[in-house]
This record gives structure tokens, sequence and C-alpha cells, in this order.
């Protein structure tokens, strides 16, 4: 049997290929409505905020941290809570320092800052939960961004470095910002910085401008008395990087932080960095919360 192919008439292909793209955008913009209304179905009403918050607030006490997760629901939750988060709070290098810490969260998500920690007290309201965890606090010896003044610096810097309140990650954090030229470092050194058991600190790239503009990456070393004891390597998809070191108690060592443009090309690369020497690695867990205990739901 011979079969006869017709092909399309060229009017025809033409008016076709012109409202394709219109019939596209179409079909993308109704496949995005129907995802915005099915993801919405779990996220926590106004009313959900509400109640959740008046629970915090009455039991809430000075000092203790308040996270929200997923992340993405920071930005509400600070519209509802944000005056119980102090600048130093928003801006912390990390969760250690605190002996309790609230969590509300939606859609079973779970901080970073949580953890490894058990909640002493869970509630529920509607579509939002909050837990109250309890954590031996770390017990901090020298903070080496509150004593930069006590630091030298030396090296090719673009600018002098300087202790400030960078965005790292989309994430503030007070820090010491360095900015050394294109494929040089700098030094920030410590000649008298009182230690304990452990060094933990952070570091990242500050700015997003500048990380979309320059995608070269920088690195940390941190010695002590001329001994490294931790390098760390930073690109622009980094965030807000951990690294750690044991360390013998001392009244004083000399501590320096080598921070490196890698790169002859890396120009305007802000090497951020926040570092504390703690008397030991703090328990995690202070109270567990029996197998029996249930989750109750909010009045």
């Amino acid at each position: 049997m011979d079969l006869e192919v017709t092909a399309p008439r060229p009017g025809r292909l033409k008016t076709w290929l012109g409202v394709a793209p219109a019939v596209v955008v179409v079909l993308l913009a109704l496949w995005e409505a129907i995802a915005v209304v099915r993801s919405g179905s779990d996220v926590p009403a106004a009313a959900d905020w509400d109640r959740a918050t008046a629970f915090v607030r009455a039991h809430h006490a000075p000092g203790q941290l308040i996270v929200f997760a997923p992340e993405w629901i920071d930005p509400v939750g600070r519209m509802h809570a944000g005056d119980l988060i102090d600048v130093a709070m928003a801006a912390r290098m990390d969760a250690a320092r605190f002996g309790v810490i609230w969590e509300m969260s939606a859609r079973g998500a779970s901080a970073p800052e949580t953890a490894g920690l058990t909640p002493v007290l869970t509630r529920r309201f509607g579509d939002l939960t909050v837990r109250r965890f309890e954590q031996s606090p770390a017990e901090v010896v020298y903070d080496f961004v509150a004593q930069f003044s006590a630091a030298g610096i030396s090296g090719p810097a673009a600018g002098r470095p300087h202790v400030s309140l960078e965005e790292v990650g989309f994430e503030p954090h007070r820090c010491v910002r360095v900015e050394p030229r294109p494929d040089q470092t700098v030094t920030v050194t410590y000649p008298s910085a009182r230690l304990g058991q452990k060094l933990v600190g952070y570091v990242g790239l500050a700015d997003v401008f500048t990380r979309r503009d320059i995608r070269d990456p920088g690195r940390l070393e941190v010695a002590i008395n001329g001994t490294k004891v931790a390098v760390t390597q930073v690109g622009v998809d980094s965030g807000w990087v951990k690294f750690s070191a044991a360390t013998a108690p001392s009244p004083s060592a000399r501590v320096t932080f080598s921070a490196t443009a890698v790169g002859p090309h890396a120009r305007d690369r802000l090497i951020c960095f926040a570092a504390e020497a703690r008397a030991d690695g703090h328990a995690r867990t202070l109270r567990a919360v029996p197998e029996d205990h249930p989750a109750q739901e909010g009045e």
C-alpha cells in the first residue's frame, strides 16, 4: 500500500511557529499556578504564626536563641518574632553559646542549629511546630572578633582589615573582613591569645555581588605558635564554612590567621572569618525527653 505524505502548508507552519512561544508561556504559567496552590497547602497561616509566637513570647527569656526552619520561612518568622532577635544573635558565629534554642518550623523541617539535640518541649499550632532545645553552652575563653584591636596586620591588602557585619552565604555574620590583593596573603596575628581545649571558627566570602562577578576562591590558614592547625578553602557557593582544631590550654599563644585571594584574577575577594577559643567541646544534649512524651497541640 502506498502512503502519501503531505507536507504542512507553509502558511500553517508559519502560524504555528508564531504562536508556539505563547502556548509554552501559557502552559508554564498554568503549571506554576498549580504548583503554588499545592505548595501553599501546608504553609503556616497567619493565625498559626500568631498563636505560636504568643506561646514563645510567654516562655522566652533574654539570651535564648530563636531559629526558623526551613530556611525560606525565616523572613516570615522575623516579621512575627524579630524583636526577640537582636543584632548579635542574628549575626552569631554559630549556636554553641546558647543554652536554650527555640525552633519554629513547618513541614517537619529542622534547623541546622538543633542538629543532634533532643527537644525538651514540643507544641503544634496548626501547620507550625514550636520546639525548645537545651544544651550546655560553650565556654568561650577568647573571642578573636571581639579582640581584633589586639591583632597585628601584615601583607598587601586592598583596604585595612576590620570587623564588620557582612553578608556571607545570604546570612548576616559579624566577622573580621580581609581583602588580600590577587594571589596575595594578608595575615592577622594575635600575639597573646588565651587558648582552651579547642579553637572553633568559620570563614566565607562576603558580598553577593562580588561573588557573582569574581569566581575565584579564597583560603584561610590558621597557625598556633608557628604550627599550622587548619586550612580552609572557600568558593563563591561555599557559604559559612566551619573549621576547628584541638588545642593545648594556654594563657598566651601566638595565633595567626592568613587570608589568601587564590589566583591572579581574584580581585575584590572579601574573606571574612570569626573564631573562638573554647574551654572544651560542649555536650550537645543536656536533657532528654522520655520516649512516651507526646507532642502536644497548642491551646
